[in-house]
């Protein structure tokens, strides 16, 4: 019978974990084996096979993430743009429509853009924050709802309430990228949300070595994204399931820190004549402060800043950290910076991303593990 805990801290440890222990192991095993012997299984979806994402390595990372986000079920993928690609592909078919966030991660800005006219499927971008703009893009063919529960690289917090209510209203399906916040700091299930996404290579694993991807939410929506999974073949191998796991065990400790370095390292960057602007939704002047307070438990590692002095100011400050990392992705313990335009971003349109407010010298910053006072210290010299 598997055990019930009520506490996030306790569920990383325990949720999910096989019972009785496999061999008495303590640490889950790796099965490192691609099939299993026949069980008389009359589904396809059923067989025990890597890419049918069913093996116990899989199973546990399902049960423990499902439980992380107080979901019905959870599934989990080669990488967090597999995860994004083969849930919208579930969802929406040739002719459909999707009403998307319009400041977006620029892979899934990419995907939309580009490749969904292929498929024949239509979208259109909404303001996030500003509710009474959506239905005006609504079409009777809409399924769908994407947003991000914290903007990348911008740090904006869309009006998620209003997003379930009127998703509900029109029967759409709400799909989350839930990676900046984390389920420490946010978990969409509760609020409403039918289905939450996160890159697993980011704060879940929190070590910079896998990428992965996972789904979370509804036990009938889930089920449909692993069917289509298991035909595209976006699966994550066994030994990645053991690197996520393990990491995943430490995510509470580790994002306690994280909240609170980012938090003084954006007040310090705030505070600083070098520096224009600062995002992060911690800092009271943050104009989505307010609901960010409401609908999350931290404000995660994640911040972003504007340079006085435009882009070689941008460049030179990441040449000159000592600390700080200069390359692309987040969450893990090392601190990381980079210039979105020329990263995550660098497939948008220019024209695209200035409408965004993602300037050329716009800096994202991961803040990692290291002493917040050796950060800042750093990035004042930097400065």
């Amino acid at each position: 019978m598997q055990k019930k805990f009520e506490r996030l801290d306790t569920k990383l440890i325990h949720a999910g974990e096989p019972e009785p222990r496999i061999g008495g192991a303590v640490a889950m095993p790796v099965f490192q084996t691609a099939m299993f012997e026949y069980a008389g299984e009359a589904d396809y979806h059923a067989l025990r096979y890597i890419r049918l994402n069913n093996t116990p390595n899989h199973e546990v990372l399902h049960a423990k993430l499902a439980a992380l986000e107080n979901a019905e079920a959870a599934l989990v993928t080669a990488s967090g743009m597999a995860a994004i690609s083969t849930t919208l592909l579930a969802l929406l078919h040739k002719g459909d429509h999707l009403l998307v966030q319009d400041s977006l991660y620029g892979g899934t800005h990419d995907l939309v853009t580009k490749d969904f006219p292929d498929f024949g499927i239509a979208y259109d971008f909404v303001d996030g924050g500003d509710p009474g703009t959506w239905e005006s893009k609504l079409r009777p063919t809409t399924r769908a709802f994407y947003l991000e529960s914290t903007s990348n690289p911008l740090l904006q917090v869309p009006d998620i309430e209003a997003a379930v209510a009127f998703a509900k209203a029109h029967r759409l399906v709400t799909v989350i990228d839930n990676t900046f916040p984390s389920p420490f700091n946010f978990r969409p299930p509760e609020w409403g949300i039918d289905l939450s996404l996160h890159s697993c290579t980011k704060y879940l694993n929190g070590h910079s070595d896998i990428v992965a991807g996972a789904v979370i939410g509804r036990g009938e929506l889930v089920e449909r994204v692993r069917r289509k999974l298991n035909h595209l073949g976006g699966s994550l191998d066994p030994h990645a399931c053991f690197l996520l796991h393990r990491g995943m065990k430490t995510l509470a400790v580790r994002m306690r820190h994280h909240n609170a370095s980012a938090l003084a390292i954006a007040r310090f960057l705030a505070g600083h004549k070098a520096v224009r602007q600062v995002n992060h939704p911690g800092l009271d002047a943050h104009p989505h402060h307010a609901r960010a307070a409401k609908l999350f438990d931290g404000m995660s590692g994640m911040l972003s800043f504007e340079p006085r002095g435009g882009v070689q100011a941008a460049r030179d400050f990441i040449s000159r950290t000592q600390l700080a990392i200069g390359a692309p992705s987040l969450g893990g313990v090392e601190t990381l910076v980079t210039l979105p335009a020329t990263t995550s971003h660098l497939g948008m349109k220019p024209e695209d991303r200035a409408r965004l407010g993602i300037t050329d010298s716009l800096v994202r910053v991961s803040v990692g593990l290291e002493a917040s006072e050796d950060l800042i210290e750093d990035f004042g010299r930097a400065l």
